[in-house]
């Protein structure tokens, strides 16, 4: 296919989108085990408690958790869209608590390598969706990974996960780098993880702060901290969000006073359901013009 024909699609493929703008927010960390997914799904929950129509995607393709963590059997996922098999509206899971979440595979090493074509058809599966959202969470896997890379980039915002771990911050630090350097992000959202208080979190912030400004052209924002709380700890384990099931705790306290900030965030002016995909699709065209020319 010619590389016009081929940006005539991608042309085309915007007409169909929702003209709706929604928030897209990439969750993600530098390395695994800081809660990420966790964070992800009670984010979720707490946007759909306060009236937001909140979709929630695992694009951790090959070593997905979220229906584990939130005790779904899914009986297809996003392997099966990408095959050919099923629609996202047929994948699509809707939880009792209001989160649409689209499914992804766990143990195809393929699904962590997909290629642009797959993409592609991918995107002009979100094309079909038809379902009303107000936010759009993207769980990315976690490290440095070609599909993190894109899904941060993409998204409208960049919600990082930091611990109190010297490697959560020297890997949130290079991940930060490369997504500012080879990307162009320069705006991320910091949440401190499972810290005593409110002072061990904004302690961890300064640190990766003033890495960061002393040497990368980027802004962090301090939205705030989930401190370390056992009923967290036995929900997951009874794979239930704590800010369903203990809304007084204090992690669900944190965690609505994160979500009423990111409701605050701007909405972006010119969003669709799947732009997200499509400016990496724009992308990908243009560097194929160049090459051809």
């Amino acid at each position: 296919m010619h590389v016009n024909e081929k940006h005539d699609q991608v042309s085309g493929l915007r007409n169909i989108i929702n003209s709706k703008p929604i928030k897209v927010i990439a969750v993600t960390g530098g390395k695994g085990g800081v809660g990420k997914t966790n964070i992800s799904i009670n984010i979720a929950q707490t946007l759909t408690q306060l009236n937001q129509q909140v979709m929630l995607l695992d694009a951790d393709f090959g070593l997905a958790n979220i229906d584990v963590l939130l005790g779904l059997r899914a009986k297809k996922n996003i392997s099966h869209v990408i095959s050919g098999e099923s629609t996202l509206e047929d994948i699509l899971v809707n939880t009792s608590s209001g989160i649409k979440i689209i499914p992804a595979s766990s143990g195809i090493r393929k699904m962590a390598e997909l290629s642009n074509q797959e993409h592609y058809n991918l995107i002009r599966a979100f094309s079909d969706l038809t379902c009303d959202i107000d936010t759009l969470i993207i769980d990315t896997a976690a490290g440095i990974s070609n599909d993190v890379l894109n899904f941060s980039q993409a998204a409208n915002d960049v919600l990082l996960v930091v611990c109190n771990e010297p490697t959560s911050i020297t890997d949130s630090y290079a991940l930060i780098k490369i997504l500012s350097k080879e990307c162009g992000v320069t705006r991320f959202h910091v949440v401190a993880n499972m810290v005593k208080n409110h002072e061990e979190g904004k302690s961890l912030f300064l640190k990766l702060h003033k890495a960061a400004d002393r040497f990368l052209d980027v802004s962090l924002f301090f939205d705030g901290v989930i401190p370390y709380d056992d009923l967290l700890k036995k929900c997951i384990l009874q794979q239930k969000t704590v800010v369903e099931y203990f809304p007084s705790s204090p992690a669900s306290i944190a965690f609505k006073q994160i979500c009423n900030k990111i409701i605050q965030w701007p909405i972006p002016k010119s969003m669709g359901h799947i732009s997200f995909f499509i400016e990496r699709v724009i992308h990908n065209e243009l560097l194929m013009q160049e090459v051809v020319s």
